[in-house]
Parts: C-alpha cells; sequence; structure tokens
C-alpha cells in the first residue's frame, strides 16, 4: 500500500510565494549592496577613518533578506 501525501495547487502557489519573498528581496539586496560597496570602498580609500561608516552601510541592505525570510517562514507556516 502506498501512500503519497497530497499536494494541492493553493500548497504550490505558497511555495512559489515563499520563494519569490526570499528570491526578490535577495536580489534587492545584492542591487543595493552592489552600489553601496563601490562607494563605500572609494570612500575609505580616500579616509581610512570612514572604514566603521562604510562597512555598517554595506551591511544595512541585507536586513532586505532577513525580512524576506522571515516572510518565507510566515507564508510555509500557511501550508
Amino acid at each position: 500500500m502506498h501512500v503519497a501525501a497530497e499536494v494541492t495547487a493553493n500548497t504550490g502557489l505558497l511555495a512559489i510565494g515563499a520563494g519569490l519573498a526570499i528570491g526578490l528581496s535577495a536580489i534587492g539586496a545584492g542591487l543595493g549592496e552592489k552600489d553601496i560597496g563601490a562607494a563605500a570602498v572609494g570612500a575609505m580609500a580616500e579616509k581610512e577613518e570612514l572604514f566603521v561608516k562604510g562597512l555598517i552601510f554595506t551591511v544595512i541592505p541585507e536586513t532586505l533578506v532577513i525580512f524576506g525570510l522571515v516572510v518565507a517562514i510566515m507564508i510555509l507556516g500557511m501550508a
């Protein structure tokens, strides 16, 4: 006797939504971090004391990915 888990269309759509939540937030953070990182390296090349500020500004877009992960976990909790 073979017992298979029933996957409905709603479960599939929830999985797609969770994937989009984490994927699009990661893409957005990567695009933002690209510009911020380039500016931070340029500023640090001119003034070494801007290292801490540049590091903090480079890490700020990563919070978007954390928010996307939280939303994805919440969406998967509905499944």
